[in-house]
């Protein structure tokens, strides 16, 4: 008799380099300007894509993985008001809801920074905190007991989740994430080499508060099954900061964190940066990581290479070229033919190595659907 896993089954057991019997498919997720490309190729508008694909790339009997998310807020409380400073030259200068003072295309309107809905360049002018007395300003938004902050009844939503086979999730910023939207990126690597104090107490601060959220989650029995750290921190070629200052400002909020989920049952640590990430890796392995995404292959992130230097240290989702995928043909049937090896070894989950852009065609991402179901399994 051949078991069948249950999807959140699926997605553990390949994620801890265990015995799947296929691996989940996720192609990856598109944005708002991608859809609109989508609906003019064909795909219907009154139709969801995921569902369409799966049809299109003939999956029988597939199951997504079902997932619940903890209804925990970490921005803070409250969060600034969204003001339009002005409009000229096709620009909009906006305040937004962090408090920073930022530049975008009159294309969009300021509620496109609150969420990645699609790929949208901005320019920073300013940031909140500049100073000691801004800083105790901020500190004042992150208050535990604020009313919103834990939603309703979240620990029996979990348990019930658990119960239909939900895998639970919790998403939240890293130190390096979180002081670069406090501070900015050149304003916090500046604090970084010439103010290390004040950027050691900013990180303690949210090391700290961080801990305090997961012991209230951990105390009502509603700890995740899988966390992600949004901790974008590494350009093209090299990572923002050295691995002497990820050390030093960055680290301890890891180890302290992963520690503290690992005894109340978390299993699956990811960590999220864009960019080439090879200096961080082996860090990330010390602090109790085990997944890193989305690999990007124009960043020079090799998966392949990777696997060979850190074996099943740390296991992997994305990695798949999206200019191959936009590409189509050969294109896309030699990246996936690169990566075969790597989703035979275990711990990977393969998919678009971060949003999918809308240079990508519809037609494409189902030629990329079904060799990607194939390599999976399906």
């Amino acid at each position: 008799m051949i078991y069948l896993m249950t999807p959140k089954e699926r997605y553990i057991e390949t994620l801890l380099f265990g015995k799947p019997d296929k691996i989940p498919f996720t192609p990856g997720h598109p944005r708002e300007s991608t859809l609109k490309r989508w609906r003019s190729e064909g795909l219907r508008a009154d139709r969801e894509w995921f569902p369409e694909l799966v049809r299109a790339v003939g999956i029988e009997g597939f199951e997504d993985t079902p997932a619940l998310h903890l209804d925990v807020a970490t921005r803070m409380m409250p969060m600034f008001e969204e003001k339009v400073l002005a409009h000229e030259n096709g620009h909009y200068l906006v305040r937004d809801w962090m408090g920073a003072v930022t530049e975008i295309s009159d294309e969009y309107d300021y509620t496109y920074l609150r969420t990645a809905r699609d790929f949208v360049t901005r320019k920073w002018h300013s940031f909140p905190v500049r100073d000691e007395e801004s800083w105790e300003a901020m500190k004042t938004r992150y208050d535990l007991d604020t009313p919103g902050r834990f939603g309703e009844d979240y620990a029996s939503r979990c348990k019930q989740a658990r119960e239909v086979g939900a895998v639970v999730h919790f998403t939240f910023n890293g130190p390096f994430w979180q002081m670069r939207e406090w501070c900015g990126f050149e304003g916090l690597c500046i604090l970084m080499a010439e103010q290390p104090e004040f950027v050691d107490e900013m990180a303690r601060f949210w090391n700290d508060w961080i801990f305090s959220l997961i012991e209230r989650i951990v105390d009502a029995d509603a700890a995740p099954d899988r966390i992600l750290v949004n901790e974008d921190m590494a350009y093209k070629a090299h990572p923002m900061i050295s691995p002497e200052m990820t050390r030093r400002f960055i680290q301890p909020s890891y180890t302290r964190w992963i520690a503290e989920l690992r005894r109340a049952g978390t299993r699956v640590f990811e960590v999220d940066s864009d960019g080439c990430a090879d200096l961080l890796i082996p860090i990330w392995i010390e602090s109790g990581f085990n997944v890193s995404s989305p690999c990007e292959v124009a960043a020079h992130n090799d998966l392949p290479a990777a696997r060979a230097l850190y074996g099943r240290s740390m296991a992997y989702c994305g990695g798949v070229d999206k200019r191959c995928i936009a590409a189509g043909g050969r294109a896309i049937e030699d990246e996936i033919g690169r990566l075969a090896p790597v989703v035979r070894d275990g711990g990977y989950l393969p998919g678009c190595d971060h949003g999918v852009p809308h240079d990508i065609s519809w037609q494409n991402f189902i030629e990329y659907g079904r060799l990607l179901a194939e390599v999976d399994g399906w």
